[in-house]
């Protein structure tokens, strides 16, 4: 039996479904990251994880105990379970020390000082300890809602798009820092986003989903050279349209720019990334326009272009 089963979850709000029969294994110590756009039933399935919302169908075992919804235990959640959301929900008033400790007044004394004095320390969190949440950056701020969430060691860490607020810089830093805090300390870990570059700064593992359902599971390679559906696709990339072809596309940097051949276009756009100019080509067939990379940087606006691909790089994919 695996250390968290998720079992045939769904959830309904009257004739709507926000969930799909949901299913999950999870080993002790695994991280696992879930990724889909807004609306598709990820922060649903997190909080009927953490036991704080009842689900229409199904069970979360955890260690082989079932977790109670709040509709059969009188005070909701688990400490075993922690969910992390992505409004910090610190207390205003109480310092950065205060905040951490919270959730350990009913332990020993020394033991509640070790442990806030060693999340504070892992963290980052040493020289902040007698400041207010309002004093506090961003980052600042996340991390101490994350302490306050290891604060009980919990078993289960769910992540609920805990760094949509930040930027890029402190997103890297902060999932880095976390990821090596988590690992040491064996704790199972949830990550749910819409972001897929956050989702892989965390862990390779992962699991797609839309519109409450489950799409596809897989690493990040496997993912992307055998997407099963659209969307899946472009979680990676732009996809590119074949003409005349049923459902058949190809990425952009699988395109071969050359003077000469059968598909033909006119480059109407083009922009400078880190690793190559993006071109936005004009297809003289059917106008379609197509993005390509263009890693040699050799081609700007109004060049006569020809495109080629390889039949073992297009993608047949569903809606």
């Amino acid at each position: 039996m695996s250390f968290l089963s998720i079992r045939h979850l769904s959830k309904s709000y009257d004739a709507q479904v926000a969930l799909h029969d949901f299913s999950l294994e999870l080993e002790k110590g695994e991280f696992i990251s879930i990724v889909g756009e807004s609306g598709s039933g990820k922060s649903t399935l997190l909080r009927m994880v953490a036991g704080l919302m009842t689900q229409s169908t199904g069970e979360v075992v955890l260690d082989g105990t079932v977790i109670q919804n709040p509709a059969q235990k009188l005070v909701p959640g688990y400490d075993q379970i922690k969910l992390i959301h992505q409004d910090y929900q610190l207390f205003p008033n109480s310092t950065v020390e205060e905040n951490i400790s919270r959730p350990l007044i009913q332990y020993d004394a020394d033991y509640r000082a070790y442990r806030v004095n060693l999340l504070m320390r892992q963290l980052g969190l040493e020289n902040y300890k007698d400041r207010l949440p309002r004093q506090l950056s961003g980052g600042q701020q996340q991390k101490v809602a994350i302490a306050q969430a290891l604060a009980v060691e919990p078993e289960v860490l769910l992540l609920d798009e805990p760094f949509s607020h930040l930027d890029s810089i402190q997103k890297q830093r902060l999932i880095f820092e976390l990821k090596e805090i988590l690992t040491e300390m064996g704790t199972t870990v949830i990550f749910v986003t819409h972001d897929l570059d956050d989702a892989l700064r965390l862990t390779d593992s992962l699991l797609i989903v839309q519109k409450g359902k489950m799409v596809q599971r897989g690493n990040s390679r496997a993912l992307c050279e055998h997407p099963k559906t659209r969307y899946v696709a472009r979680l990676f990339s732009s996809i590119n349209l074949i003409p005349d072809r049923f459902n058949s596309y190809v990425r952009p940097s699988d395109i071969r720019l050359r003077t000469k051949g059968e598909l033909m276009g006119h480059v109407v756009d083009q922009r400078f990334l880190v690793h190559y100019n993006s071109l936005q080509i004009r297809l003289r067939e059917g106008g379609h326009i197509w993005e390509v990379d263009d890693p040699a940087r050799k081609y700007q606006i109004g060049d006569r272009v020809y495109l080629h691909f390889d039949e073992e790089k297009v993608l047949v994919l569903k809606s």
